[in-house]
């Protein structure tokens, strides 16, 4: 008789991959009319979650890191206006999503220079909250946003 112990491995409970729907929306009319109507509306709110330092953002409970979530705030704290200004930053740009939730773009990518990459995630549907973290090194989508924003900077600077 053979006896198999197994243990449960926390590790399942993330995510195998990074999600392969992600996809810039191409700075377009449609774009820029969501960008115009929804610009001012759209606020970073972040999430207690994500979250090492809980800074000024004013989070209930203030921190409260999960564990298998990347953190918005390491290896150091991020203040909320710097966050602010980055999804602004993204907006800005078109750096949105093609995907919507009531209307609001999924996501919202951002840079801080030379080449921190940031994704924003819809996090009330409703009001257009939104959280952000540093998206990870080994997300091959990284590379595409960086491009695109080098590109669309350069754009807009022209």
């Amino acid at each position: 008789m053979v006896i198999l112990f197994l243990s449960e491995d926390l590790s399942m409970n993330r995510r195998a991959g990074y999600n392969p729907k992600r996809k810039l929306a191409p700075m377009d009319a449609e774009t820029a009319r969501l960008i115009e109507e929804r610009l001012g509306r759209m606020v970073y709110t972040g999430n207690p979650e994500h979250k090492k330092y809980p800074n000024d953002y004013g989070l209930t409970p203030p921190a409260s890191p999960r564990p298998g979530k990347t953190l918005c705030d390491e290896p150091a704290a991020i203040p909320k206006a710097d966050a602010e200004a980055l999804l602004g930053d993204g907006i800005k740009l078109g750096m949105i999503s093609v995907q919507r939730r009531n209307g609001w773009p999924q996501n919202i990518w951002a840079v801080r220079e030379p080449s921190d990459v940031f994704e924003a995630q819809l996090e009330n549907s409703e009001q257009g909250h939104y959280h952000g973290y540093p998206m990870p090194a080994d997300d091959d989508f990284q590379a595409v946003v960086l491009a695109e924003w080098r590109r669309r900077k350069h754009d807009a600077s022209n």
